[in-house]
């Protein structure tokens, strides 16, 4: 099989020692957002020589509360993501839920994604592997960087080298995330690229309001950290104002904070070259 890892970013001119990143809103709110992260975001990252990717998610299926925005249509919002990457020449990703999805998203996006709590859904990954897409897997927050193996190996034995792993902190009681650096490590050694949720690492789950809390202030700390230990690309949710973000504002970088960010870390990562 093609090694679709290796050429995902053949379109975008970048500085190959560089961190790759995959940033967008948390949602399809609506197409004009979409447009708007992804052209201030593409622009960003082709000023700096970053490898991008467009990422939002066309469904919400975890949420707290079963009165929380989930989205906006499957397809519709598929469409709305697919025409983003063709608008501004730049892969797609998103998150699926179920195995019938798999074949379904594929027809719209450069990547799949699969949810923390799904990373052991042997059928889910499957499904995902036999698309010939890349398929990247958040770590559960249940799970160690060593038992990611297993779910490596699933895809793998189902025909498809193009996996990714994602860090995205791990259960800290019953509302706080801690994030394991070694965890970044330790999945390398699965010898597959290795990505840092900047910002769901951030999140208080299981809060009584019925809507997750965040600490978005230590975004650029955990960032910094996830380049200094290591990780090949990294995930941040930017939204223009997520205070009115219709999903996981409070854990999502204002998209005016990104580039400075940014700038920040490019120096970092050279120095651990």
């Amino acid at each position: 099989m093609k090694n679709i890892s290796s050429t995902i970013f053949s379109s975008q001119k970048y500085d190959k020692g560089n961190f790759f990143l995959i940033a967008g809103p948390c949602i399809v709110e609506s197409e004009d957002l979409v447009m708007e992260v992804a052209e201030k975001v593409s622009g960003i990252c082709k000023k700096l020589e970053i490898p991008y990717i467009f990422k939002a998610s066309y469904r919400k299926a975890n949420r707290t509360s079963g009165t929380s925005f989930t989205g906006i249509g499957d397809e519709a919002a598929l469409a709305i993501v697919q025409k983003a990457g063709k608008r501004f020449n730049v892969p797609v990703t998103s998150d699926i839920h179920s195995h019938e999805e798999a074949a379904i998203a594929a027809q719209y996006l450069d990547i799949l994604q699969i949810p923390a709590f799904l990373c052991r859904q042997t059928d889910l990954l499957i499904a995902a592997a036999k698309t010939g897409k890349i398929v990247n897997v958040k770590k559960g927050q249940f799970l160690s960087g060593p038992s990611m193996k297993f779910a490596v190996d699933k895809i793998k034995n189902a025909g498809n080298e193009n996996v990714w792993l994602t860090e995205r902190g791990n259960s800290f009681g019953y509302q706080d995330l801690v994030v394991d650096y070694r965890n970044i490590t330790w999945m390398k050694e699965h010898e597959v690229p290795v990505i840092m949720d900047c910002t769901h690492s951030l999140q208080q789950p299981n809060q009584t309001s019925g809507v997750t809390g965040g600490n978005p202030q230590l975004i650029e700390t955990i960032a910094k950290a996830a380049i200094a230990t290591g990780a090949d690309g990294l995930f941040i949710e930017t939204h223009p104002n997520p205070s009115i973000a219709k999903s996981d504002g409070a854990n999502m970088l204002k998209i005016d904070l990104l580039e400075p960010l940014l700038e920040k870390l490019l120096p970092l990562r050279k120095a651990i070259l």
